[in-house]
């Protein structure tokens, strides 16, 4: 569950720690005093995409702190794949800071993270459910995710795909290898003309760069030879012998060092030393010798290999960067010529390939609906329990079925139609549900499908929107009530449902120097009167308005 929120810097919040509890917390105060900015901020903490217009006015960046306990395991085991070790009773301490240069740094326990890898854990710590998500239920596209999830199809749904993937594959190699016969002799002309073009040339990896350093050596050969006859020059001497070379000279040095060493024995020592540099001076000179020997400028060998670098230059233009690339690319094409000339024998094999996969896909499809049928008549019955509740005791939900081509989702189109009063024939929720009807149509599949998963928290932002009366307690009596199994979280504008809360909150505005500041501070008992008092009578709280506000948290306990 959420235990802590630490916000700096966040729209109208110069600084705010919120502990939250177990059981129902509740958010209330005055519209614009900056409730919403609480929900932002937790998207933005885990994840979601934000603005830079977050940050608040004058300041270089925003930070937003998150501290969860009681991890769920596959939280756990998310954060191990991620690479962050984290004990079974430890806390996760979730950070985020938006810079107004548009820079966003992440953190998990202290350690560099990624949005993306905020956003991998996301939807299993917390359950996000604002207005919009009413506005999802007109989409009827978005039903059969209900049914799925409530029927916990989800490794079926997953298998399904997998062959269906692998069939959409045979229909693309069935496309590719389906051309017309002209265009079949024109690709056949081309590749037949690249192959024979890349095959005459006979490349070998690392060719290139061989030929590239036998350039060099063929274009300084004159400069080379001149450099090694002198280097053997200084080495051994000029041919007349009056100058004497380095090996010579070292020779010396070591005799009259030998001499000395037969009076001062460490001598001796240097002395061999500089004989082993003459012998090593004797056999450079040697390899030096050879290399003179071999070096001869050949003007044809280096228009020769002028000429195939010329080669190999030209089919770099034509076929890839360097020569491996020409030779994966040589053997795309052979494939692709094999796959025209043997193409009717393939699209054959190809054919029964696709006859044996799409029965796989069907078979699969065809349980994967028989499963949702099943599903989808427990979900509305629950549905419809949970709406009696709620003060919707008319309401009828009605699964409508339609089969439709294979695709990604199976053969299902569903969507849920509904009648809110009796004797009215089901229709789909966009034409006959309110504003209030559907914050509570959603909370009531929330809590159908909240025993599904295991998310710890849920938020609910502004539920009760278009509700009143007793259609309003009986949600916050629902909400203390899905509470009880997990941390619950909303953001209120009614008294009926603040009375239920375990942890009451007061979000507070105030204008200092021009600046205006948010404040979040938890109430006393005394403290929940008041405010309970001010949503029901607004500003003027009056005795009465503090004795209805008294006995609405008396009928609430």
């Amino acid at each position: 569950m959420l235990s802590q929120l630490y916000i700096k810097n966040v729209a109208v919040i110069k600084e705010a720690s919120i502990d939250f509890a177990p059981g129902l917390n509740i958010f209330t105060g005055e519209t614009g005093a900056g409730k919403t900015i609480l929900i932002n901020a937790i998207n933005a903490v885990l994840g979601e995409r934000t603005s830079r217009d977050i940050i608040r006015t004058g300041e270089d960046s925003a930070v937003i702190t998150a501290v969860f306990d009681e991890l769920p395991q596959q939280v756990q085991l998310r954060l191990c794949d991620l690479g962050y070790d984290l004990d079974p009773e430890d806390s996760l301490l979730v950070s985020r800071t938006l810079h107004s240069d548009g820079k966003t740094q992440c953190k998990l326990n202290g350690q560099p993270a990624t949005v993306s890898m905020l956003k991998s854990i996301a939807s299993m710590l917390i359950n996000i459910h604002g207005q919009h998500d009413s506005q999802q239920l007109l989409a009827a596209e978005k039903h059969l995710g209900y049914i799925d999830a409530y029927g916990g199809l989800g490794e079926e749904l997953a298998a399904y795909r997998v062959e269906f993937e692998a069939l959409k594959a045979i229909y693309e190699r069935i496309n590719e290898l389906s051309t017309d016969e002209a265009e079949k002799a024109h690709k056949t002309d081309l590749l037949t003309y690249q192959i024979g073009e890349i095959s005459a040339a006979e490349l070998t990896p690392g060719e290139e760069e061989e030929l590239m350093a036998q350039r060099t050596v063929a274009r300084n050969s004159e400069r080379i030879t001149q450099s090694l006859a002198a280097a053997l020059t200084l080495i051994q001497g000029d041919e007349s012998g009056e100058i004497p070379g380095a090996a010579e000279l070292l020779e010396q040095i070591a005799e009259q060092l030998s001499d000395v060493g037969r009076y001062l024995p460490d001598y001796e020592s240097l002395a061999t030393t500089i004989r082993s540099h003459q012998y090593d001076l004797e056999e450079s000179a040697s390899s030096i010798q050879d290399s003179l020997e071999e070096m001869e400028y050949d003007p044809a060998r280096l228009e020769s290999i002028e000429e195939r670098l010329s080669v190999i230059q030209q089919l770099k233009r034509k076929y890839g960067s360097d020569i491996p690339a020409i030779l994966e690319f040589l053997e795309r094409a052979k494939q692709e010529l094999d796959d025209i000339i043997f193409s009717e024998e393939k699209l054959t094999a190809l054919e029964q390939q696709r006859s044996e996969q799409f029965s796989r896909c069907h078979a699969l499809a065809q349980e994967l609906s028989r499963k949702r049928h099943s599903a989808a008549e427990a979900f509305i019955k629950k549905i419809e329990e949970e709406l009696r509740f709620l003060d919707m005791a008319s309401v009828r939900f009605m699964p409508r079925f339609r089969e439709k081509a294979l695709s990604s989702t199976g053969m299902d189109e569903f969507e849920l139609m509904v009648s809110t009063n009796v004797g009215e024939e089901p229709k789909p929720l966009a034409k006959i549900a309110s504003g209030g009807e559907l914050s509570r149509i959603m909370l009531a599949m929330k809590n159908v499908l909240a025993d599904k998963d295991q998310v710890g928290t849920m938020i609910f932002d502004e539920i009760d929107t278009g509700v009143s009366g007793r259609a309003a307690q009986k949600i916050g009596r629902k909400l203390h009530e899905v509470s009880r199994g997990r941390q619950v979280i909303c953001v209120t504008h009614l008294a009926q449902v603040a009375a239920f809360a375990d942890h009451h909150l007061l979000i507070s505005k105030n204008v200092l120097e021009g600046k205006t500041y948010t404040t979040v501070k938890p109430l006393t008992a005394s403290d929940r009167v008041k405010e309970l008092a001010r949503i029901m009578g607004g500003d003027v709280v009056t005795s009465a308005t503090l004795n209805a506000a008294e006995e609405l948290l008396e009928k609430s306990k």
